[in-house]
């Protein structure tokens, strides 16, 4: 049975006039990834800070791995990761001391080295563990930020915008890591610029605006709330063209490229109809294309914005 590893009911908090987060309702199930998106200053890091225990919300409730957030914050802490917009990682450090010292902080003990070695070899820094991090680039940054918070494995983790600034490259291999966590049960609430990340990883996507979720479904479910989607036809010669233009009336027809746009809802059942439709008046498609609505068009026509970069 699918158990909740966050639970979130009515959680509000301001900053001076500032409303920030105004009633949020969220559940995120247990071994799976939720990405949560918002515009700039939508108050996706503040939910975040408030989950992981470092902002305290005004009311609401809020229960990470069982534990709750006011009454129990050690219990959170000890259940979970967090790996926050900026590298936490030290300076004047090696990869190895990092790894180490957050070892000790975890009172590990003498699992510290065995469990150090696994986290170098995992994240492929095995050769620059004993190097200066002046000499790491950005995803290596990244991917030592993310082992140091799984150091004592976390029973839930939270990313927030783990691969901003990162290369194609480094930005698949950060993906790659993830869903490895997940494989192994680790529950993820990520919050991402890229809304393509979002579309890549997650299992359900929450959209934070005005201070609440105004969306929350699974990527595939909230293309099909937005209007857009269509099926394109190609064919051969003009006169198939016009016979399948008769066909559907409410198509939308491009004469030059001897195609015809009929609108759909992603569905099969909406593809097998089109299908049915055109063998009924014996037409048949050189070429069909399915396109649908995606995640950037979700989030438009949701928050009236373009963009989900993130302020605090």
């Amino acid at each position: 049975m699918t158990t909740s590893a966050i639970h979130v009911r009515g959680l509000r908090k301001s900053f001076g006039n500032n409303r920030v987060l105004d009633g949020v309702d969220l559940t995120v199930d247990t071994g799976t990834v939720t990405a949560l998106l918002g515009s700039n200053g939508a108050g996706k890091t503040t939910a975040v800070h408030i989950l992981s225990t470092l902002v305290r919300p005004e009311s609401g409730s809020a229960t990470v791995a069982g534990c709750d957030v006011v009454t129990d914050p050690a219990g959170v802490r000890a259940a979970i990761g967090l790996t926050g917009q900026f590298s936490a990682v030290d300076n004047l450090l090696t990869g190895e001391e990092n790894l180490m010292l957050m070892a000790r902080l975890r009172h590990l003990g003498p699992r510290s080295k065995p469990r150090v070695a696994e986290l170098l070899d995992q994240f492929d820094l095995v050769g620059a563990a004993r190097k200066p991090l002046s000499t790491y680039s950005g995803g290596m940054r990244r991917r030592l930020d993310l082992a140091m918070s799984l150091v004592a494995p976390p029973r839930v983790i939270f990313l927030d915008e783990p691969t901003t600034g990162l290369d194609p490259r480094s930005r698949r291999t950060m993906w790659e890591i993830v869903r490895s966590l997940v494989l192994d049960g680790t529950t993820v609430l990520l919050t991402t610029q890229y809304l393509d990340e979002a579309d890549e990883l997650a299992d359900r996507v929450a959209v934070l605006d005005g201070g609440r979720i105004v969306a929350d479904g699974t990527p595939d479910e909230l293309k099909r709330r937005i209007p857009g989607g269509h099926i394109q036809l190609c064919f051969a010669d003009v006169a198939a063209l016009d016979d399948a233009t008769r066909a559907f009336g409410d198509a939308v027809v491009d004469a030059d490229g001897l195609a015809l746009s009929v609108p759909t809802d992603g569905s099969v059942r909406t593809l097998q109809a089109v299908l049915d439709r055109l063998g009924s008046v014996g037409v048949e498609a050189e070429d069909l294309s399915i396109h649908t609505p995606d995640l950037d068009d979700v989030f438009m026509a949701l928050t009236g914005r373009a963009d989900s970069k993130e302020a605090s």
